[in-house]
């Protein structure tokens, strides 16, 4: 593989180059010298990897211009900038990782593996992780609350990993109910830099809540949503597949390409309703638009949120309208959910033995058994001892 080094002083382009050739003896690494990125960097030589030394603000828009115009080029820069700004305009202009100074061997040495490793062919298909999609029936069913509080629950069992994927665009505010993160990325940038995704720019855009549990969170801005289509959520999903065991997905309620496309991909599909007649009404309706895309019937697994005896709707006469047996039941428990959402905090967090977080605890050992034998390697430990991504 090419990789050209540039830096505005020699010495130090020279000096870079040498840590990178120590990595692969069939790496061909050459220095080069230049006070700004520019075409002719690239022109002839045709590095598929560029290092930039030394780089500002001024020198991301640079970068971001050679990326865009050639798409196949991998591209690391080092500088003292490290502010949350200048990270996120470095991914806005297609750069891999940014590393800081003063420039540790290792630490480069890393970076230039990651970039260089998904060029090499897989010897086998990686294992693809299950995706289970969270659909309210109307609004305020308490599919977003589900869908965070049961990625939570399979994230916190064997070392399996979850990917939370919040596709309610507009709405969407899944991490909120982990805990007090603060997302510097989002579904929408992901979408902006699609032609470059892959696990490293994927992992980057997530918040990391825990060892195990990663959320792509929902545009902060409204006006972002529009800029996502399904196809880039198609792309988003199949790199997840390959990065986590589990990819939990909350679509929110909105019927249009983008949610279709996510539960074209599920494994399950959980559409969330409460016992009352409008949110019925929309069930059935619903449950119509599944048997018109032809999911069939073991994908589908309704769930009953806020489930109570005495409802005048019964569970018996809901099942029936809609034809089906053996809905997912998570009990009523208004205040302690209430707490949970409010507090930012799991609801199994606040309270293990909860009928809430035992019911969610359930419905995960029901979809996805947990593996207690100790055989099982997450897809995180192996990304992190080098495995393929």
């Amino acid at each position: 593989m090419r990789i050209k080094v540039v830096s505005p002083n020699p010495v130090r382009a020279e000096h870079v180059a040498q840590m990178v050739r120590i990595i692969d003896p069939e790496f061909e690494v050459q220095a080069a010298t230049a006070a700004a990125p520019g075409p002719s960097i690239i022109n002839g030589s045709r590095p598929g990897l560029l290092i930039f030394d030394a780089v500002d603000a001024n020198g991301l828009d640079a970068i971001g211009q050679l990326t865009h115009a050639h798409p196949d080029v991998e591209a690391i820069v080092i500088s003292a900038e490290q502010s949350p700004a200048f990270l996120m305009k470095a991914m806005q202009a297609g750069v891999r990782e940014v590393l800081p100074p003063p420039l540790d061997a290792p630490a480069l040495q890393a970076a230039v593996q990651r970039a260089t490793r998904k060029r090499k062919p897989q010897a086998t298909p990686p294992q693809l992780g299950e995706v289970f999609v969270f659909m309210a029936c109307k609004g305020g069913s308490g599919a977003s609350f589900l869908a965070a509080n049961f990625a939570h629950a399979l994230s916190t069992r064997d070392g399996r990993t979850v990917a939370l994927l919040d596709l309610d665009l507009q709405f969407g505010d899944t991490l909120l109910m982990l805990g007090d993160h603060r997302a510097g990325s989002d579904v929408a940038e992901v979408a902006h830099n699609i032609a470059r995704l892959d696990a490293e720019l994927l992992r980057s855009a997530m918040v990391a809540t825990s060892t195990t549990l990663s959320v792509l969170a929902a545009p902060q801005e409204l006006s972002q949503a529009l800029e996502v289509k399904a196809s880039h959520v198609e792309a988003i999903v199949r790199q997840a597949r390959q990065m986590f065991d589990f990819v939990v997905i909350d679509v929110g309620r909105s019927i249009d390409g983008v949610s279709l496309k996510a539960l074209d991909m599920a494994t399950r599909i959980f559409p969330v309703v409460q016992l009352s007649l409008p949110q019925v009404r929309d069930a059935r309706r619903l449950q119509t638009l599944f048997r018109s895309l032809d999911y069939s019937l073991d994908k589908i697994h309704w769930i009953v949120n806020r489930y109570q005896k005495t409802a005048d709707i019964t569970l018996e006469s809901f099942e029936h309208s809609l034809g089906l047996k053996n809905a997912a039941l998570i009990p009523n428990h208004f205040n302690l959910v209430n707490a949970s959402v409010n507090q930012g905090v799991p609801i199994e967090k606040l309270s293990r033995k909860s009928p809430v977080a035992l019911a969610l605890r359930a419905l995960a050992k029901s979809v996805a058994p947990p593996i207690d034998d100790g055989r099982h390697e997450s897809r995180w430990l192996s990304t992190l001892f080098g495995g393929n991504s």
